[in-house]
């Protein structure tokens, strides 16, 4: 959930329009009403930063004749699937704070103008006039990153005078780059005039090119069904070729191989016969390489192994040691969930859509992972927040390894995933950039009923999660309710007593929900005794008492240890908590929170969950501080 645009943005926006419509009332310039609603829509999802609107920016090349002024990287050979490389600007005469670097791929993408119509850029809320940096960059700094750079302490004389005297000297300054695998080669611009007003100073003379673009990367695993007896791999490479799992004792498996084209995102209106595309179809576009998958069967559950996947021809991943989560109905499980993560750089670039808390999260719960504490892990909507701009996925997927290779990663779809306008998702703002779930389902394929319907259920130690899709049709008759309610209802209480239900977007915030969403989907809680419902989407976390209709039908006592306990044995309604605090900028409570709402945490972390069969216990564990900041508990006697 992200801020409205402010009145200051949209009286600035107003004015542009009108000026725009007065100079030009007949040109191409004057907005039909439908694309003038759009701009607005776009420019609260995109206007956040300088940097996310930069490939709307008039563009030109800087009136500089410098001839000292160069840019080169520091590295050996070409770039491996992960590093740190050094960016060296040097011979700058007048350094200023607007000079910055931007890393650009493929390293042939057109930097210095962008042919088309301003009508493609008007949904994202810009009116910049042609030229436009049409190729988004995958991430950038300002040259002052370096302390040094401003004051000039890294100088060097260009130009010696008769008598021995330096008469020119020139500036330098250094920035550090974290890399990865991303196929395509990149190249290094220097830009001066900052984000706003960008011109071109020079660039790399030469791309650099990864060691192996073909390289098996980023494998992340996820459960198919309730018996634990196999497991799903999922990993990215460069090569179309089927590729291998081995694990176990000699046992391997052959990848399929599959992939998505620009031609498969969604765009969002036309202007006549034109469609107007979406980021994902246009400036954000990335090839992803091929994405490949493959089941191991004959596991045994609660059980180790390890395995490798790749193939002679394009190199082989390290060995992995996997733990497989326990069967449903068996007594315990130990998981992690959370929402909203996404991801941050490692090098503190400039990026399309940073999500500052999730590099201390993946921090926390890789240590979890670590130690053993964990069976499953559960991420519940806006995944990596790509939103249209493709290479934020392979940079998500890197971040995520540590976890997502040695455990099961299980998702729901949430609206940065799937809603476009247009698209059939059930809201219909511009929230995924035109992925539609595209991607999203192909990175992480979940055992859902048939693509695009993103909802499954599963089984494992003592709890049935009912895995739903908020960005889809849920009102009654639906496909999706009458899934839900056959779901819920089949559930055998004696073999997995808690049931747990989860999506994105919640019944219950202090900050607002969509009371349709409530009315529609909460009797069916209800009716199916449901004990836990597990949201995200609004970025803290907080806490219910046992809710129905707006109303504490049962309120938790404290145990001997002064934790709240709420007694299930006879049952009165669910517990609902929003854990949408993993990643995503956190959102401050309201002064008057209502009564329902019993704990309220604004902080960055994530939910450790332990299930007997007599007991769900969970804990919001702090990402920052590791300290426990909220734990509850369910019992069954």
């Amino acid at each position: 959930m992200e801020q409205r645009a402010t009145t200051h943005h949209v009286h600035k926006l107003s004015f542009i329009l009108l000026i725009l419509s007065l100079a030009f009332p007949s040109s191409s310039f004057e907005l039909r009403p439908s694309v003038a609603d759009s701009t607005f829509l776009h420019s609260n999802d995109t206007a956040i930063s300088d940097f996310r609107v930069l490939n709307r920016r008039a563009l030109f090349q800087c009136p500089d004749l410098n001839p000292y002024l160069q840019i080169n990287v520091t590295t050996q050979g070409d770039l491996s699937d992960e590093q740190f490389i050094t960016v060296n600007v040097s011979g700058v005469l007048v350094p200023s704070d607007g000079d910055w670097v931007a890393m650009v791929s493929p390293s042939f993408s057109n930097v210095t103008t962008c042919l088309g119509s301003e009508a493609y850029y008007l949904q994202t809320g810009d009116t910049s006039i042609l030229p436009l940096l049409c190729h988004y960059p995958v991430k950038a700094k300002y040259v002052t990153s370096d302390p040094s750079y401003l004051s000039c302490k890294n100088q060097k004389c260009q130009k010696y005078g008769n008598n021995g005297d330096c008469e020119v000297r020139t500036c330098a300054g250094s920035l550090s780059f974290h890399v990865v695998n991303i196929r395509t080669n990149i190249e290094f611009v220097f830009f001066a005039g900052g984000f706003s007003t960008p011109c071109i100073l020079t660039k790399t003379d030469v791309p650099l090119k990864f060691s192996n673009p073909n390289s098996p990367l980023h494998g992340h695993l996820s459960s198919i069904d309730s018996t634990a007896t196999s497991m799903r791999l999922t990993w990215v490479s460069g090569d179309k070729e089927p590729q291998q799992v081995q694990y176990g004792d000699g046992k391997s498996q052959t990848s399929e191989v599959t992939t998505f084209s620009a031609a498969d995102m969604c765009s969002e209106f036309r202007l006549g016969s034109i469609v107007v595309p979406s980021p994902a179809k246009d400036f954000g576009w990335h090839d992803p390489g091929y994405i490949h998958t493959a089941v191991m069967s004959g596991l045994q559950p609660s059980s180790t192994f390890n395995y490798k996947y790749g193939s002679d021809a394009v190199g082989w991943s390290a060995e992995i040691q996997i733990r497989t989560p326990p069967a449903g109905g068996s007594d315990e499980l130990k998981f992690l969930v959370f929402g909203d993560m996404g991801k941050a750089p490692l090098d503190s670039s400039a990026e399309h859509y940073i999500q500052p808390g999730s590099i201390s999260v993946i921090k926390g719960m890789t240590e979890e992972v670590e130690n053993g504490n964990v069976d499953s892990i559960f991420h519940i909507g806006d995944i990596s927040y790509a939103t249209g701009f493709l290479v934020e996925w392979d940079y998500f997927l890197n971040l995520i390894t540590p976890l997502a290779s040695k455990v099961s990663y299980m998702t729901a779809i949430g609206n940065h995933e799937r809603d476009y306008s247009d698209s059939g998702s059930w809201y219909t703002g511009p929230d995924s950039g035109g992925e539609c779930g595209v991607p999203y389902e192909t990175y992480f394929p979940m055992p859902t009923p048939a693509k695009d319907k993103p909802w499954y259920s599963i089984e494992q130690g003592s709890v049935h999660f009912t895995v739903i899709s908020t960005e889809h049709d849920w009102t009654e008759k639906s496909e999706q309710y009458e899934w839900m309610k056959t779901d819920m209802a089949s559930v055998d209480r004696s073999k997995t007593p808690w049931l747990v239900f989860t999506g994105h977007r919640p019944m219950y915030s202090s900050l607002g929900a969509d009371d349709q969403f409530l009315e529609t989907v909460e009797p069916l809680l209800l009716n199916n005794k449901v004990d836990l419902v597990l949201f995200g989407h609004v970025h803290n976390y907080e806490r219910t008492c046992s809710i129905y209709n707006s109303e504490c039908l049962a309120i938790p006592e404290k145990d001997k240890n002064g934790i709240d306990t709420y007694d299930n044995t006879n049952y009165s309604a669910p517990v609902q908590a929003i854990v949408g605090m993993a990643g995503f900028s956190l959102e401050k409570f309201p002064d008057d929170a209502p009564s329902w709402s019993l704990v309220r945490i604004s902080e960055f972390g994530y939910v450790r969950a332990h299930a007997t069969k007599d007991e769900l216990k969970l804990e919001f564990v702090n990402s920052d501080t590791k300290n426990v900041d909220d734990s509850f508990i369910i019992t069954k006697k």
